[in-house]
């Protein structure tokens, strides 16, 4: 390699080291689109807006102009927005909505802008600066950063209990869409459900309306299950998963065991086993199964998502297909396989024989 190629290959490195540096930048534009609303303005809008018609619909009586020019630049330039060019040859820059903008509305059915939210909130972004220190000398980064860990701390915070209900439910409703659309057989058959860690019901909900003979157990902590709306079809039960889990055809879990170290995932396993009957009783999971080669339209979301459970779990990580099938086992679960769908996550059905 020669002296140029050494200098390329460098400058490179450094290039790339400056957009990991700031690629924070990134989420703090992303989230303050949403808490600009600026997607809901331009849709409520019906065309492309002009920079004054959109600040002009911010909620604030003295919105920066110019300071909004400079977040939708950077917002177009992610895709997240687009310039659309004016019919009559005007000079005045218009913005329009692009697929991406379309997740970040706040009434939409399918949106993502309480994950957003939640994710990019203080509370959630602390924990990530104790990485370094748990590597050195373990210990959970959460509860470095709050002094206890998540579940405790969202007990005695309503205003963060009801951020992270509010995402659960939004990602419930994607992850739900593309189950129930892709798993048209798997509740056929069952009569009562369980949907265990269910938070306020959303998940089970989707499962009940597609499938109205079932009947659905939503169980999940008190203090959660305290918030849940009443839904024909759906019991509310509180209580802890740990402990034991309700009598049912079938348990439901969606986006609970990855927040679990291995052993806490083989008692909550093992307790689903007692929930259901020997013979014809089924776990579903829905969950990442990490591919670390994947060239899958989400990418690098499961290792993303593993340093997610890192920062925020007791212990909680992404598993690979043979991680899954081995803890699976531990837990009385002889018999499963893992099913594919347009989403992040796949679903894992899991049999005692």
């Amino acid at each position: 390699m020669g002296s140029m190629e050494v200098h390329e290959e460098l400058l490179r490195g450094q290039a790339e080291v400056w957009q990991l540096m700031f690629a924070f930048a990134d989420s703090m534009a992303l989230k303050s689109a949403v808490e600009l609303r600026l997607a809901d303005i331009m849709h409520s809008h019906g065309s492309p807006i002009t920079l004054p018609q959109l600040a002009l619909r911010i909620d604030s009586s003295c919105p920066d102009i110019p300071y909004l020019a400079r977040l939708m630049r950077m917002l177009v330039r992610k895709g997240i927005f687009a310039v659309h060019q004016s019919s009559d040859g005007g000079d005045e820059t218009l913005y329009k909505m692009t697929h991406v903008s379309k997740w970040l509305l706040h009434d939409s059915e399918l949106s993502l802008a309480p994950m957003i939210l939640v994710e990019n909130n203080q509370w959630l972004l602390e924990p990530w600066h104790y990485l370094s220190q748990c590597v050195k000398e373990g210990g959970i980064a959460f509860k470095k950063a709050h002094g206890c860990e998540i579940w405790d701390f969202a007990s005695q915070n309503p205003q963060f209990n009801s951020l992270f209900n509010d995402a659960m439910a939004c990602t419930a409703k994607i992850v739900m869409k593309a189950l129930v659309s892709h798993y048209k057989d798997g509740f056929d058959s069952i009569q009562s459900l369980a949907d265990v860690g269910g938070g306020t019901g959303g998940a089970l909900a989707e499962i009940v309306k597609s499938y109205p003979h079932i009947k659905g157990i939503n169980f999940d902590l008190p203090h959660v299950v305290a918030t849940a709306p009443v839904c024909e079809g759906i019991f509310h039960v509180g209580g802890d998963m740990f402990d034991a889990i309700p009598k049912a055809d079938a348990v439901f879990m969606k986006w609970i065991l990855h927040d679990w170290d291995d052993e806490a995932c083989v008692k909550i396993l093992k307790n689903c086993r007692q929930a259901i009957p020997d013979k014809n009783g089924k776990l579903v999971l829905v969950e990442i199964v990490v591919q670390e080669d994947s060239n899958n339209i989400f990418g690098n979301m499961g290792l993303v998502f593993d340093l997610v459970m890192f920062a925020h779990t007791t212990g909680g990580k992404e598993r690979t297909e043979q991680e899954w099938m081995k803890l699976l086992e531990q837990g009385g679960f002889h018999r499963c396989k893992i099913i594919s769908m347009p989403a992040l996550y796949s679903i894992i059905e899991a049999y005692p024989q």
